[in-house]
């Protein structure tokens, strides 16, 4: 029954007010019918997307479509620069529409851009010097370099090398040619990673005494003279060993050793060529909890022969490290020391005549450090060391006194992140490093560049566009290369200035026209707020290229929960398995939840000894806000699927969130955390290892299986071995749950492969969409 409002007319003749309630009546009720009608249209269901065979078919095309042809559908998506050092000035390749290739010269000085050379000229000067014809737009050149004259250019096609003359367009090909007029080759230089074995020199820098092991114990020899014991308690079973010399030759720094033997873990290769029976391989393998080598510090004189145990702890983790002995003073050393469990981190001084020892660098933390990312740079001049840590809630840049142990300052603050150092400058007192989360208004995730002084100040963004960037510099670092882009948006290349970050001149603009006419959509970045209700979770979305907005679509979650990184692409995305499979009538999308790294620690920190939590309340919540927003995404037919930890992942969607997830693909799984390797469980689950590993596994809850799911597995996996799926095959069994698997013989750490990836579109069209994939066994072969 509709209300009863009385309406009030102003008479402008009267000036007085007159009531007609039953005339305002009948209209409000016209009116509110009318309003009521067009509401309970527009929240209408929408009609599920259910395809019929010859729309399966029609997908499965344009899938295979997008995984072929459509990749190459992009062009001068990127700038790989050939700088030649003489001219301040680059060449690179752009690969063009229809196997045609480009090479364009760049005067970095004068901000010139021109062809590299005639096509024309010199595909005939090739065919001369060579006997073979080549096509001008089709010239394919692994290297060239321009004399230091610019009047000569060497060019190495294939196996082969020419020199051309610039001028008279002549080539001859050369075997032995005179290197004298051109530059020199510049080695690729590579930092040493910091958990690489440090380089052991049995002979002293003074090149006057050796070292070497004997019967488990320490000896050295002058090079001139009588061999020397320097130890006596050495033995097969705990020997000496790993020696290093300090700069000026009067101390040996070496360990005392508690070898462990490291276990191994078995696979059966079952169909080898050539053999009628498997052939049992195995590995070294460490899973958590298992006992490491150990090692104990001494250092010995090599005037008096006096040796002396260094007061520290043993180092029981990550193998001996690396020694930085004081410049001007042989006496002092410091080492790092990470604790197992990574939940503290050292850097030690030792003074190697009294062995005592005192801690430079203290880090504790009640969660973890994440040890792959801890950043030591040593400035030997200054005794300073360059360091960075989460202590602050946010990874930053620390100086630190290495005199003192003190704290100098902090090089960089505020509510974003490190993401890594280029370079540090001892002399101008810069440091060179890559940021997320800087810029207001961005994706936090992108990176940029930066450049910062010791102290903290000058601050200079190298990169100022909105975008991914990716930066690369000349070799005098006069000039870089800054690439940038966002999943939607084609890359742009620009040369700028280092010392300013002034723009020269823009070098390339991605040309996607082709793929535009295509049809195919590009992703959309989607923003939800995660379980606390303030923090933004970011994700993006693949929708099917002929999407009816009047149907609803099964939405897929490309899951991949491993605390490592974070993996929601954030640079251009123009193809992609993900768009492939949304082909086939799905809403496909990828989200970094709570617990990946490259935010702030908390963010970080969800995953501690928790990895079972994968942050799908984050994933839910942005996926049921998604759905909000677009009524075309059916979140009552969610599927979710994974590799590695992904595979992890994607199995626990179905066990801890089957109200949610209803089919899942899982391939080669961690599925147990005590199964899988040491260093990467037991940096987010800890140890020792207790009772929340059983407690979070996928084996211990494969009772719980509720919904669809597909594991696949390599028989060959070297990375996580093939058990861990087998042992949930053997619970699942046992609870008496269906299932499907897929064992891939010689198959290593993988998703499958191209089968396994077919497999896994075929069973997300069967569940999700209830629908036939095509029949490949039949003659006629529709789609992949």
């Amino acid at each position: 029954m509709l209300p009863c409002y009385k309406a009030y007319f102003y008479d402008l003749s009267q000036r007085n007010i007159m009531i007609r309630p039953t005339f305002f009546l009948l209209a409000l009720g016209a009116l509110l019918i009318s309003s009521l009608s067009a509401y309970t249209q527009q929240q209408k269901p929408l009609a599920s997307y259910y395809p019929d065979s010859r729309e399966v078919s029609e997908s499965y095309q344009r899938a295979a479509r997008l995984d072929s042809s459509l990749k190459k559908a992009v062009f001068k998506s990127y700038v790989v620069p050939n700088w030649q050092l003489t001219h301040n000035a680059f060449w690179y390749q752009n690969k063009l529409k229809n196997g045609h290739y480009e090479y364009i010269f760049i005067d970095a000085a004068k901000g010139e851009k021109r062809p590299a050379f005639d096509h024309r000229k010199l595909a005939r000067a090739l065919a001369e010097a060579s006997g073979i014809e080549h096509d001008a737009a089709k010239l394919q050149l692994n290297e060239l370099v321009f004399s230091k004259d610019g009047k000569h250019l060497r060019i190495k096609e294939a196996d082969n090398w020419f020199e051309c003359d610039l001028s008279s367009w002549a080539c001859k090909k050369v075997e032995n040619q005179d290197y004298s007029r051109y530059e020199p080759a510049r080695p690729l230089q590579r930092r040493r990673s910091r958990w690489m074995h440090p380089k052991t020199d049995s002979v002293s820098p003074d090149k006057k005494w050796s070292a070497f092991v004997k019967d488990g114990n320490i000896w050295i020899k002058p090079l001139d003279g009588k061999e020397v014991q320097f130890t006596e308690d050495g033995t097969g079973a705990r020997p000496y060993g790993e020696f290093f010399w300090s700069p000026d030759s009067k101390t040996l720094v070496f360990y005392r050793i508690d070898p462990k033997e490291e276990k191994e873990v078995y696979y059966v290769s079952t169909s080898e060529p050539g053999t009628t029976r498997g052939v049992l391989k195995s590995q070294k393998y460490a899973q958590p909890g298992d006992e490491f080598t150990s090692y104990e510090m001494y250092a010995g004189r090599i005037e008096d022969k006096k040796v002396i145990k260094v007061n520290a702890e043993k180092i029981d983790f990550f193998g001996v490290p690396e020694l930085h002995w004081r410049k001007g003073n042989s006496r002092y050393f410091t080492y790092e020391k990470v604790d197992r469990g990574h939940q503290r981190f050292r850097v030690v001084e030792v003074d190697a005549q009294t062995g005592n020892t005192r801690n430079i660098i203290d880090e504790k933390t009640p969660a973890f450090i994440y040890e792959q990312r801890i950043y030591t740079r040593y400035l030997p001049d200054t005794h300073e060391i360059v360091w960075i840590t989460e202590k602050d809630g946010w990874r930053h840049i620390y100086l630190v006194d290495e005199l003192t142990g003190k704290e100098k300052r902090q090089v960089t603050k505020g509510n974003w992140v490190v993401r890594d150092i280029d370079s540090v400058d001892s002399k101008k007192r810069e440091i060179w490093f890559k940021a997320s989360g800087m810029n207001e208004g961005e994706d936090p995730y992108f990176i940029h560049y930066y450049r910062i002084g010791f102290d903290g100040k000058n601050l200079v963004s190298l990169t100022p566009d909105k975008g991914n960037h990716s930066v690369t510099f000349s070799p005098d670092r006069t000039y870089y290369l800054d690439t940038y882009s966002q999943v939607n948006v084609p890359p742009v290349t620009e040369l700028r200035r280092t010392a300013d970050g002034r723009r020269i001149m823009e070098i390339e603009r991605t040309d996607i026209s082709a793929l535009q006419a295509t049809g195919v959509k590009l992703p959309e970045v989607f923003v939800a707020k995660g379980r606390d209700g303030k923090t933004d979770i970011w994700g993006v979305i693949c929708r099917p290229s002929n999407m009816d907005l009047q149907k609803s679509y099964p939405v897929i979650e490309n899951i991949y929960a491993g605390p490592q990184d974070s993996f929601v692409p954030k640079s251009f995305l123009p193809a992609s398995e993900m768009q492939s499979m949304a082909e086939l009538g799905f809403i496909v999308v990828q989200i970094d939840g709570m617990g990946t790294a490259n935010r702030s620690k908390a963010f970080h920190d969800i995953c501690w000894q928790n990895l079972a939590d994968a942050g799908f309340p984050d994933r839910i919540l942005w996926m049921q806000a998604m759905a909000k927003k677009y009524p075309q995404a059916d979140i009552s037919r969610v599927g979710v699927y994974g590799t590695s930890a992904g595979g992890q992942n994607s199995l626990g969607a179905l066990l801890f969130h089957p109200e949610f997830y209803k089919a899942a693909v899982s391939a080669c799984g961690c599925h147990d955390n005590r199964v899988d390797k040491q260093w990467w469980n037991e940096q987010w689950m800890g140890y020792p290892v207790g009772k929340h590993y059983e407690a979070q596994s996928n084996v211990t809850n494969a009772s719980k299986l509720q919904g669809n799911l597909l594991l696949i597995v390599g028989e060959a996996d070297t990375n996580v071995p093939p058990e861990s799926t087998y042992r949930v095959v053997d619970a699942l069994i046992k609870a008496n749950k269906d299932f499907d698997l897929l064992t891939v013989p010689g198959l290593g750490h993988s998703d499958g492969g191209p089968y396994g990836r077919r497999k896994k579109r075929d069973f997300f069209v069967r569940h999700l969409l209830k629908a036939s994939p095509p029949e490949r066994n039949s003659r006629e072969v529709v789609g992949k």
